[in-house]
């Protein structure tokens, strides 16, 4: 993997391009990954050799993936690049199709009983291809590569973490040539994980139970 000299990046700012859809905020995003060459131990099983990357925010000890609005004149899988690109400077191949679309709370919007200020997110692996020495973001987010299993303890939100279970399970079907399968949801969840191979719309799965932040 290339880690590139430095480059002039431009992060957007603003929610005038914003895509709606009926109230929920459309938002995109994804999970940067690698493959170690080799690991100590010898094993050869993906699970031993893979490594999520994950950004910081001011005043917190917890991580998340990079996500954010997804806007109108790109699409879904340019603004999960995007946002790769502006919080955790990396780019690379997202691999479709989607892991999962989540419903949640923005953080202004946390104690609201309103559907209003809710977030559909939609949320992709990406195999990380080069790494910025700067990017737009780097003030306020740190990268930090972590294996699955400290990432699944560091991971700020639930729901992020379904989606890493939903990564992994996704990866691994890859590797072994079969069907993509994904992790079964969680009940607990604003909504519940979707099945990618069914249709549902918002109003299935919209009820009056508590979200997570952004």
């Amino acid at each position: 993997m290339a880690e590139v000299a430095s480059e002039v990046i431009v992060a957007r700012t603003g929610r005038n391009c914003q895509r709606y859809e009926e109230k929920f905020r459309l938002v995109a995003g994804c999970i940067p990954y690698r493959l170690k060459a080799t690991v100590e131990n010898g094993a050869d099983n993906l699970q031993d050799r893979l490594e999520v990357l994950m950004i910081s925010s001011p005043n917190r000890q917890d991580l998340i993936f990079p996500k954010g609005g997804w806007e109108n004149d790109e699409t879904i899988v340019e603004a999960a690049s995007r946002e790769a690109l502006e919080e955790a400077g990396v780019r690379g191949i997202i691999k479709e199709p989607i892991l999962g679309e989540w419903k949640f709370r923005s953080k202004s919007r946390q104690n609201s009983s309103s559907s209003e200020g809710t977030c559909k997110g939609y949320m992709f692996a990406m195999e990380v291809t080069e790494e910025l020495q700067c990017w737009p973001e780097q003030a306020s987010h740190d990268r930090r590569w972590l294996c699955t299993s400290d990432a699944w303890k560091i991971c700020r939100y639930d729901w992020m973490r379904e989606a890493l279970s939903s990564c992994v399970s996704f990866l691994s079907g890859q590797a072994l040539f079969s069907s993509v399968k994904l992790a079964e949801p969680s009940s607990y969840f604003f909504p519940q994980q979707l099945n990618l191979l069914s249709t549902h719309s918002a109003d299935d799965f919209f009820s009056p139970v508590t979200c997570y932040q952004c």
